[in-house]
């Protein structure tokens, strides 16, 4: 079982973890600039039942450059939300009880409730990406297949991640998302 008032203590708020990023601040700065929270998530109030989300991040994943900015802009507009980042390779134990297949893949965001109980958790993608991820990696290089994740993630705009950590967060009633076109398959 993982301490999660003490991994809250040491992890880094967004602000801190971005400056101290050394090898895609820039990214991470400027996603975060352009991001918007929808107006269904701008609504959101948990005053009455604070949600911590703890994420589990490494500067250098796309994944997560193109994921967490937006949720931590959303926890800077709602009330009674609040997002720190523990970088992965500093916590090996608690990044092991969240393995993707057997992988360390990040984003991990950890849904905890105002007396630090886990809720749930999301990552490392939106649904509908990693399962396109999934269905393709073996047969499309890498060097084709991430161009592709990274326009889904630009058409996307963090609406898929929003809604599903929020339905976490919320166990609730967020509105279904719009889908966003899968990448096109590659001419094999």
């Amino acid at each position: 079982m993982l301490d999660f008032p003490s991994l809250w203590r040491t992890a880094l708020p967004f602000p801190d973890f971005v400056a101290a990023s050394t090898e895609h601040c820039g990214l991470w700065v400027g996603i975060h600039k352009i991001a918007r929270v929808p107006e269904w998530a701008a609504e959101l109030a948990l005053t009455d039942s604070p949600r911590h989300l703890l994420v589990l991040a490494e500067d250098w994943c796309g994944d997560a450059s193109n994921t967490i900015p937006f949720l931590a802009k959303l926890a800077e507009q709602v009330p009674g939300l609040e997002l720190r980042v523990l970088r992965r390779d500093e916590h090996p134990a608690a990044m092991d009880q969240y393995l993707t297949n057997g992988s360390r893949s990040i984003p991990i965001v950890i849904v905890l409730d105002a007396d630090f109980m886990e809720l749930g958790y999301w990552g490392p993608r939106p649904v509908e990406l990693q399962a396109w991820v999934m269905a393709n990696r073996g047969t499309m290089p890498k060097d084709e297949l991430y161009p592709q994740v990274r326009k889904w993630y630009a058409r996307d705009r963090g609406d898929s991640t929003l809604r599903e950590v929020m339905a976490i967060a919320t166990d609730s009633g967020i509105p279904a998302s719009v889908p966003v076109p899968a990448p096109p398959q590659s001419p094999v």
